[in-house]
């Protein structure tokens, strides 16, 4: 699998190299916490992964600035950050994607599937067939691609005879306001680990506008950096794993908020295509925030918005610069007359 994943240059500096692999990354900005110069980006996390923006998660801003030094590879829970010496990749156990035992399966396993169907990257396939010994049971294999897993402990936890073992990357803290939360599920779409969901309510049942799931959670960040109005916050509390040099890696990352998204996309419409039904104006989080009443479909009593507005019949852009970048305007478009564009980082 690795000769498949697409690769990316950072930065060079004498014999090293700072590798980024696109699809390991998963938005968490880990890195960005990390980088002691500032020159990593990470922004849009939303609309790229909800298929909305053909972009990166991670990009460079400035390559001349950055002097290799390594950092952002080392505390990378994934390994999409490589730091390349004379073309070898290093990756001991001073960096938190080598420390981390890979997750793994055991003899014990009966090949029942509950970790494929439940896996949140497609991680896990297995092959089963019945037994041909006389006996009642199956046989087959359960593979894991280690590649794409996050750790995140799903297959363990659904495992019926405690075969899989799995490592965390971090331990932390996960919180929400509610007040502040417009439910526009950017934060459940971009969750690698699917550890945020919306509860399904009973008629006449109050419930949380977005729900956690702790032991699913790898308190990565990367709800937190998707999330348009700033509802979450994600702290780690821990690195885990036991590695080399954590001390200094730990005061890097821990009880730090999740780096600041920025505005790498631009707000494009067609108003010919526009029919003025209002709908992304209703449904733009930054929006709603704004105004209650506007949320709740009083889309004409208003003559200002944050955001989006109609203005003769047609949509209108108030204001780029607030713009989250998680492209659920463009979600719920029927005539895909407004879209997210690729704009470079300043």
């Amino acid at each position: 699998m690795q000769n498949d994943i697409r690769l990316s240059v950072f930065s060079e500096k004498k014999d090293r190299q700072l590798v980024y692999k696109p699809e390991k990354c998963i938005g968490c900005g880990t890195c960005v916490q990390a980088c002691p110069k500032g020159t990593l980006a990470i922004g849009a996390v939303g609309a790229i992964a909800r298929g909305l923006l053909d972009a990166d998660f991670l990009e460079m801003k400035e390559s001349e600035e950055c002097i290799v030094c390594g950092i952002c590879a080392r505390v990378c829970p994934t390994g999409a950050l490589e730091l390349r010496q004379e073309g070898k990749t290093l990756n001991d156990n001073s960096y938190l994607s080598g420390a981390m035992k890979p997750t793994s399966v055991n003899d014990n396993c009966v090949h029942c599937g509950l970790c494929e169907d439940v896996c949140p990257r497609g991680c896990i396939e297995v092959t089963r067939e019945i037994s041909e010994d006389g006996s009642l049971k199956l046989v087959g294999k359960t593979l894991i691609d280690t590649e794409c897993c996050v750790h995140c402990g799903w297959c363990a936890a659904v495992c019926p005879v405690n075969a899989i073992s799995v490592e965390k990357p971090f331990e932390g803290r996960w919180t929400r306001d509610e007040n502040v939360c417009q439910t526009c599920h950017t934060c459940v779409d971009v969750c690698p680990a699917n550890a945020i969901f919306n509860k399904k309510a009973k008629p006449g049942e109050r419930v949380e506008k977005i729900s956690h799931r702790p032991d699913a959670c790898i308190y990565c960040g990367a709800c937190a950096v998707a999330c348009p109005v700033d509802a979450i916050d994600v702290r780690k509390t821990a690195i885990l794993p036991e590695m080399e040099k954590k001390g200094p890696l730990e005061k890097k990352l821990l009880e730090i908020p999740a780096p600041e998204a920025l505005l790498r996309t631009r707000l494009e419409t067609d108003e010919a295509a526009c029919l003025g039904c209002g709908n992304c104006v209703i449904v733009c989080p930054v929006n709603a925030l704004d105004n209650r009443e506007l949320a709740a479909g009083y889309l004409y009593n208003m003559d200002e918005k944050a955001l989006l507005g109609v203005k003769n019949g047609k949509i209108s852009v108030v204001n780029q610069e607030r713009c989250g970048g998680d492209g659920t305007c463009a979600l719920i478009c029927p005539v895909n007359a407004i879209w997210l564009v690729k704009k470079e980082v300043e």
